[in-house]
């Protein structure tokens, strides 16, 4: 019961009250919120804040985001939630994918995977990733078979 992929960023999340949907189990919803906030964390982890992003009027946005949800969670569940960038061209796009487990039995509740594709923020066009970007996010591609 390991990562999918080595070397993962990871943050702790633990389901809220308001978290928790009619079915008493943690909103899918909140998942994709895990999500956003693992990613910002790991940028930057990286060295790219929001206020770099903002600086260099350029973003990675996300053009397509799935998710697979395995197995629920409920309120009060400690998890782990795990990141990792796994493809770059250098360009325009990247790729991160998205692990959440839970840390009592390694069991895996939902995956998921961001298509991303740099853009301009003022313009919200694609535009080619800056220098900075590139550094950061390259070097810390994990390579999937």
């Amino acid at each position: 019961m390991s990562w999918d992929l080595p070397d993962p960023f990871t943050l702790e999340v633990v389901p809220q009250p308001q978290d928790i949907d009619g079915l008493d189990h943690t909103n899918n919803a909140v998942y994709v919120q895990w999500c956003e906030r693992v990613g910002w964390a790991h940028s930057e982890h990286l060295g790219l804040s929001l206020a770099d992003y903002r600086r260099l009027d350029r973003a990675m946005a996300i053009r397509h985001g799935h998710y697979d949800y395995l197995l629920p969670s409920s309120q009060g569940e400690a998890l782990q939630i795990a990141t990792w960038l796994t493809a770059s061209d250098g360009k325009l796009a990247m790729e991160r994918r998205f692990q959440l487990r839970r840390t009592r039995d390694g069991q895996t509740l939902m995956r998921g995977r961001w298509d991303l594709i740099c853009i301009e923020i003022s313009s919200g066009k694609p535009r080619r990733m800056p220098p900075e970007f590139v550094a950061a996010y390259q070097a810390a591609v994990v390579p999937i078979d």
